[in-house]
C-alpha cells in the first residue's frame, strides 16, 4: 500500500497530539527526564516529515524518522516500566508507531525505485 507523505505527516499529527495528551500526565518527577526526551523525539519526526516533503533526497530524512520512531518505542517501554503509562495506552501507542515505521518504511521503499 502506498501512503503519501501528506498522510505521513496528518497521520503523525494525530499521533503526536495524542502523545502529548498522555505524557502531560505522567508523573512530575519524569517530566524533565523522561517526559522531555519522548516529547522532543516525537516533535523531532514532525519536523523530519516536513523536511522530507520538500527535498529532492529524501534518505537521510526518511532514515532519521525511523530511528527516532524506534527511539520512541524504548522510551514508552521505559514509561511502562516506571508506572507512568498503561499498558493499554502503551499498546495503542506502539500501534500507532507500527503503522508509521509501515509509511516510513513505504516511503523509503518508493525512494529506491526512482
Amino acid at each position: 500500500m502506498h501512503h503519501s507523505p501528506v498522510v505521513l505527516f496528518a497521520f503523525w499529527e494525530s499521533f503526536l497530539l495524542d502523545l502529548l495528551s498522555r505524557t502531560g500526565k505522567f508523573r512530575k518527577d519524569l517530566r524533565f527526564t523522561l517526559t522531555q526526551r519522548i516529547d522532543n523525539t516525537a516533535l523531532d519526526v514532525m519536523e523530519l516529515v516536513i523536511e522530507a516533503q520538500r527535498f529532492n533526497d529524501k534518505r537521510r530524512q526518511l532514515e532519521l524518522i525511523s530511528t527516532n520512531i524506534d527511539k520512541l518505542r524504548i522510551l514508552l517501554r521505559l514509561s511502562v516500566r516506571l508506572g507512568a503509562l498503561d499498558k493499554g495506552g502503551y499498546e495503542h501507542l506502539i500501534r500507532g508507531l507500527d503503522e508509521a515505521g509501515r509509511m516510513v518504511g513505504g516511503w523509503i521503499k518508493q525512494q529506491g525505485r526512482k
